[in-house]
């Protein structure tokens, strides 16, 4: 019903990036911009965007600082690793695959995000 009024999308699409309490801070569907651009704010999503994008790029460069002292003092340097996922090779495919590993759903449960980083 109304589907040309919305893009022709189906119901589900249109309610993929609804907002829903208790996600992580990380949650895309808390994006700023993307939050601006669905209210129709566009100067205003894109001046967003653009600080998130820089904001992005600093930590990248800091990671890749951290990385390049470690390798020079030759003390072990983490890369970054996503929280609840791990890169692990497919049986099958034998190709590399990222694998959920545990730990969003029990820190939802608990509303304990202190182990997401700051992206937003």
């Amino acid at each position: 019903k109304y589907a040309e009024n919305m893009y022709y999308f189906s119901e589900l699409a249109l309610t993929l990036n609804a907002p829903e309490n208790g996600t992580a801070p990380t949650d895309s569907r808390l994006r700023p911009d993307q939050r601006l651009m669905e209210n129709g704010r566009w100067d205003e999503a894109n001046a967003e965007k653009q600080r998130l994008e820089e904001k992005q790029r600093l930590s990248r460069k800091r990671r890749e600082a951290e990385a390049a002292r470690a390798t020079e003092d030759g003390t072990p340097c983490d890369p970054y690793k996503p929280l609840w996922f791990e890169r692990k090779k497919d049986p099958v495919t034998q190709e590399l695959a990222h694998v959920y590993k545990g730990g969003y759903w029990e820190s939802k449960e608990k509303q304990d995000w202190s182990l997401c980083p700051d992206i937003f």
